[in-house]
């Protein structure tokens, strides 16, 4: 496989015609969001699976907001 730098691909797209680097930009726009929206979806199980295994609790939000705030100051 073929490495191109940062540069390179940055002045091969340069020499795109704009409507073809409007078109790279939306599809790596679409791509960023779909990898941050399976990055989500993976953490999710990871907690969901946490919860499940009993290394969380239920809370309610009194509670957490009260040890975050005792996190914060701490944290000072």
């Amino acid at each position: 496989m073929v490495t191109a730098t940062l540069d390179q691909v940055l002045d091969s797209v340069m020499h795109l015609p704009p409507e073809q680097r409007e078109t790279l930009v939306d599809i790596l726009m679409r791509r960023a969001a779909e990898a941050h929206r399976q990055e989500i979806a993976a953490d999710a199980r990871r907690s969901l699976a946490s919860f499940h295994a009993g290394e969380y609790r239920v809370q309610n939000a009194d509670e957490v907001i009260a040890e975050l705030r005792l996190i914060r100051e701490q944290d000072e």
